[in-house]
């Protein structure tokens, strides 16, 4: 898999083996656009697949165990241009907790949703699901029981996509993500069963 992933932005310091990546993130690097801040940050670097399929759900783990300083972060990322992306990520914040959170971004405007976990954490899985243009993110501990953080709908998700991983320290930091476990299945997300579509 990792042979056919190819970079935007690609970083200084970086290794890729056929289980195991390893980012080194550079300062002041981030993703975000406009939304409260009112600022726009677009040069994080991001490591993708590119596909037409339409179902199928990507993992892998994350170790952030270095991460350090504030907003440090590494995660899952679908990264289609400089408005239209989502990622999900553990963001250091202190010595007592951290922020397990995703952010997408439509048309220019980024949303983040968090939750606090404990700071003593060091490692998460993600599983990233696609059905059409809409997507599933989910969380994981152990890499066998995963929660829902979040559905969404990317207006600009329809036909190919690119997805993958991506490493950042938008403050002044730097420290090495390693992303292991990756693996590409058919999609874990199933078919709504409740409430018929609207004719």
């Amino acid at each position: 898999m990792t042979n056919k992933m190819k970079w935007e932005r690609q970083p200084k310091d970086f290794e890729i083996r056929d289980n195991e990546i390893r980012i080194t993130t550079m300062p002041h690097t981030d993703l975000w656009q406009r939304t409260y801040y009112h600022f726009r940050n677009d040069n994080a670097p991001v490591l993708q697949l590119e596909t037409e399929e339409k179902y199928f759900s990507f993992v892998v783990r994350t170790d952030f165990s270095q991460s350090h300083h504030r907003f440090d972060q590494c995660g899952i990322v679908m990264y289609l241009d400089s408005e239209n992306w989502l990622k999900a990520s553990v963001e250091y914040e202190n010595e007592s907790f951290q922020h397990l959170g995703s952010v997408v971004t439509n048309h220019g405007y980024s949303d983040w949703a968090t939750t606090a976990i404990d700071a003593g954490i060091s490692s998460m899985w993600y599983r990233l699901s696609r059905r059409e243009d809409d997507y599933r993110i989910e969380c994981s501990t152990d890499g066998q029981v995963f929660s829902q953080m979040r559905v969404c709908h990317m207006w600009e998700g329809a036909g190919k996509i690119r997805f993958g991983i991506y490493a950042c320290s938008p403050e002044d930091s730097s420290f090495t993500a390693v992303f292991t476990g990756m693996q590409l299945l058919p999609c874990a997300w199933e078919a709504h069963d409740g409430q018929q579509p609207d004719a």
